[in-house]
């Protein structure tokens, strides 16, 4: 089963105590969605819409703060003034300090509220649904941040210094150095970008899972004495919400921390 334009569509007249309704409960069915259209083999869904929209928030929120940037700054400047900063200082100055890390500050300022606008749309009515909770989404964005990784990795050290960092070569660890060059060429190339993605994505499947399970509960269990039980999975949906509007933030704080820390090794002149 597939879910249409409402994540949260379910069987509403089905409830406790009526014979042959039972739970419904959400599964990864939550998070397939029919086409919204389709060019030959391509298909257009709800997700890539988000995605899709994501983009078009973030370039016209940045595009309308700054086109006509004052000395003075209108409320909208201000707001995109201080998201700006947040990300510059509170994440690139601090893993790249000022000198190297002006340059990466665009790239990291617009992966940050990419990802956070992706999560939002959790929260969003008619939306509600988190992109990144489509491994896909997480995965070409770690894949993105690797491929800077890797790429200025061999431009700061060429390939002899970009071997050795990525395989933590140490001739003075003697006979285990061949065993060790293969669990950091691993770790590095293979498992990195892979907890990178897992990370965003797992947190937000799970938020978005734990939210769409008590909603479908409030109204399953709205009936007769069930009324009592509906009441508390209805505060668990509003606690749950509000706990993944925080964790949308961190989460996107998160991915380009570690973004970041990815560069900063690439640039750092010992490993």
């Amino acid at each position: 089963m597939s879910a249409d334009l409402n994540t949260l569509a379910f069987n509403t007249e089905c409830h406790l105590f009526i014979p042959g309704c039972g739970f419904e409960a959400p599964g990864l069915h939550s998070f397939v969605f029919d086409p919204l259209f389709s060019i030959g083999s391509f298909n257009f869904n709800k997700p890539m819409l988000l995605a899709l929209l994501s983009t078009v928030v973030v370039v016209w929120f940045f595009w309308a703060a700054f086109a006509r940037a004052k000395v003075v700054p209108g409320k909208l400047q201000m707001i995109g003034e201080a998201g700006y900063d947040f990300v510059r200082r509170g994440l690139v100055y601090d893993a790249l300090g000022k000198k190297e890390g002006e340059k990466y500050v665009p790239f990291m300022v617009a992966l940050f509220f990419f990802v956070w606008i992706m999560n939002i749309w959790s929260i969003i009515p008619v939306a509600q649904f988190p992109v990144t909770s489509v491994i896909a989404f997480p995965a070409g964005l770690a894949l993105l941040v690797w491929l800077l990784w890797v790429g200025l990795t061999f431009k700061k050290h060429g390939f002899v210094g970009a071997f050795k960092n990525f395989t933590g070569y140490d001739k003075s660890l003697g006979w285990v150095l061949p065993l060790l060059m293969i669990i950091e060429l691993l770790s590095n190339l293979i498992i990195r970008p892979f907890t990178h993605a897992v990370r965003l994505f797992a947190n937000m499947f799970a938020g978005h899972m734990l939210i769409v399970m008590f909603t479908i509960a409030t109204f399953y269990l709205a009936n007769g004495v069930g009324f009592a039980y509906a009441g508390a999975s209805f505060v668990m949906t509003i606690v749950m919400t509000a706990f993944e509007v925080f964790i949308q933030a961190v989460q996107a704080y998160v991915f380009v921390l570690l973004a970041c820390n990815y560069v900063q090794g690439a640039l750092a002149e010992h490993h």
